[in-house]
């Protein structure tokens, strides 16, 4: 009866045993042929959405498959947290220089499809001087969420009733490996680069640098103007580089009253509301692309107005006296 038992048991494992090499080999097979399609991970929905140069294309098919990405959220009419992360991965997108459109691409989805139209993005994309490789998308709002939620990004409150509520964060990825990052776009540009030309690449990519770290320079103290100025105003200002987006700010304590000035850094957004005959003027100057409300809190716009007086200064530049703002 014993020895009944054990060949019974023998067979039954063996039988098992063969199962699940037989289900392991399917498994695998399964896996190759993902992994042979540029996919390991290809869970995301095909969305449909519009450029902002009026092409139909799929979410999962046309953008992300296979591919490194950065996907932000934004939405044209604000005046505040949208210009400034655009500026910011704006630097971004310089330092991957031609990477972009070719193994890197950038994408910027739109949280007021009501609003945001092709032609409305297009104008945007182009208030920021942005060329191929980083396109600027509309779908529905239910779609929108749909995508936000994928990536963990929806909120409590119904952003697209208040679009002011969007989530700020920016998704970094690798759709064939299914590696995913959440950073923010006003992190160091240098070190979003990185993330997206060398380690999403799983180092394939070679970097053009790699120092010790013995070699790192020992980092600047800053003040606290010079500080917001680096990190708040450098995307689109320099002080005696040229114009980027903006103008270059050299000089400017010698052109405009010190109250206007502070104001025109507080609040830029109200002074364009209100009619402020020189904020008018600055913003149609420049592709009426609106300075952002960082909203900053006074002791800081005094830090930065401090800290170009001082820039100017040290070029032997005179700061005009309070009431003398020019329209020029």
């Amino acid at each position: 009866m014993r020895e009944k038992i054990d060949s019974f048991s023998v067979k039954f494992l063996t039988g098992l045993f063969a199962l699940g090499v037989l289900s392991l080999g399917m498994l695998l097979g399964e896996f190759q042929a993902r992994a042979a399609s540029g996919s390991l991970f290809q869970h995301f929905e095909d969305i449909e959405m519009t450029t902002h140069e009026g092409k139909r294309v799929r979410f999962y098919e046309d953008l992300i498959k296979g591919k490194v990405v950065s996907i932000n959220f934004i939405y044209t009419r604000c005046s505040d947290s949208c210009p400034a992360e655009t500026a910011k991965l704006r630097e971004v997108y310089e330092r991957l220089g031609d990477r972009v459109g070719r193994d890197i691409f950038m994408y910027s989805i739109s949280v007021d499809p009501q609003h945001d139209t092709p032609e409305a993005l297009n104008s945007f994309a182009k208030k920021f001087k942005i060329g191929p490789g980083w396109t600027f998308l509309r779908a529905e709002e239910s779609d929108v969420e749909r995508i936000e939620k994928h990536f963990g990004l929806d909120l409590d409150s119904d952003e697209f009733d208040d679009p002011d509520d969007h989530n700020i964060s920016l998704v970094l990825g690798n759709e064939r490996t299914g590696q995913w990052i959440k950073r923010s776009p006003f992190d160091n540009p240098g070190a979003l680069a990185r993330i997206l030309g060398y380690r999403l690449f799983d180092g394939m990519v070679a970097q053009n640098t790699v120092k010790s770290y013995s070699e790192a320079p020992e980092a600047p103290s800053l003040s606290a103007g010079a500080f917001l100025f680096k990190t708040r105003c450098e995307s689109c200002h320099t002080l005696g580089g040229g114009e980027t987006l903006g103008p270059d700010l050299l000089g400017v304590t010698t052109r405009r009253d010190p109250a206007w000035l502070a104001r025109w850094i507080r609040e830029p957004d109200r002074m364009i509301e209100e009619g402020d005959p020189l904020a008018l003027k600055l913003y149609r100057e420049y592709r009426e692309l609106a300075m952002p409300n960082l909203r900053l809190e006074d002791s800081e716009v005094e830090a930065l107005v401090e800290y170009l007086t001082e820039a100017d200064r040290e070029r032997g530049l005179v700061p005009v006296p309070p009431r003398q703002a020019r329209l020029h």
